[in-house]
Parts: structure tokens; sequence; C-alpha cells
């Protein structure tokens, strides 16, 4: 049965397994969307738990946290004004255990973070991306580590296609 802890660990044994066969070539954590989440909590981890830093963390559409992501997605618009909706939806994620909470994974990471986001997300709107962005930038002491790039409504990349931008490759590095 998926779950939060899961992911998590099995990002660390493909980053083990990675670092195995890696020799000296840098690893990152690139997450999408949900995948976020999880590359937050993995590099917390490998950092709080093992002293090591991953060489970097990319995130492409993300959020704060999964509540604030559920509360914000277009599709439960409908349903936000109805009583219960809290109970229902929100907290029916807490209580299976999925917190994905990168609002507070970045307060504590010290490798550098690019954040993406398309300003016609139509999944997760940009503004939990800046949200995200502005509190790992309060929270790191190096600032210049913290970059926010956002890609322009006019070039249709909405939630699931920032990586087909053929400038990403440049703007990564």
């Amino acid at each position: 049965q998926p779950s939060e802890s899961g992911f998590t660990t099995d990002v660390l044994a493909l980053y083990d397994w990675a670092k195995a066969r890696s020799g000296n070539s840098s690893i990152l954590f690139w997450g999408h969307s949900l995948g976020t989440g999880v590359a937050t909590n993995a590099a917390r981890k490998l950092q709080e738990e093992r002293g090591v830093q991953v060489d970097a963390v990319v995130l492409e559409s993300p959020y704060t946290n999964i509540r604030e992501a559920g509360a914000n997605i277009p599709i439960t618009k409908i349903y936000r004004q109805f009583p219960g909706f809290e109970y229902l939806i929100l907290d029916s994620m807490a209580r299976a255990g999925m917190f994905f909470r990168s609002d507070e994974n970045v307060k504590v990471l010290g490798c550098p973070l690019l954040i993406l986001h398309a300003e016609d997300d139509g999944v997760l709107p940009p503004k939990l991306g800046r949200k995200l962005y502005e509190t790992a930038r309060r929270a790191y002491k190096d600032k210049s580590k913290v970059k926010f790039i956002t890609f322009p409504e006019k070039l249709g990349l909405g939630h699931d296609y920032i990586s087909f931008n053929p400038e990403l490759p440049a703007l990564v590095k």
C-alpha cells in the first residue's frame, strides 16, 4: 500500500544504488508535482539521518504541503463550499499519514534548491511554488542556493510540460 514513508524509503534506496555506481558524478533529486514532496522528504532524511547532502534538489510544479495543495487545486473548488470538506478531503490525507511537508523540509536543507513553476499550471497554482520558495529563501543561510524560475503562460507548459522546454538544461546548470 503506497505511503509517504514508503515513497521516501524507495527514493533513498534508489539514491544508494545510484551513488554506488556513479563514481564522483553529482546526484540530485528531481520531483514533479506529488514527487516534490517525496524529493524534499528524502533530501531531509538523507541530511538528518546520514549527515549527507544530496547535490541539489529540483522541484517542478511543487506545493507547500499536501493539505494546502488539496485546498487549492482547482478540482476541489466546487467542494470547498460544502460543510465537511476539510474533514472528508483534507483531514483524510492526514489520517492516511500523507503530509508531504515540503514547506517544513526546505527549512532545514542546505543543498542547492531550484523551484520551477509554469504560470499556466492548472493543477497546482503557481502561488504555492512561490510560497515554498519564499519559505526556503527565509530559512537558507546562503540565499544564492535557492532559485525560483517561472515560465510564462504563453509557453503553454502548464502542469506537465516544463521538462519539454528546450531551455531547461541551461537553466538547471
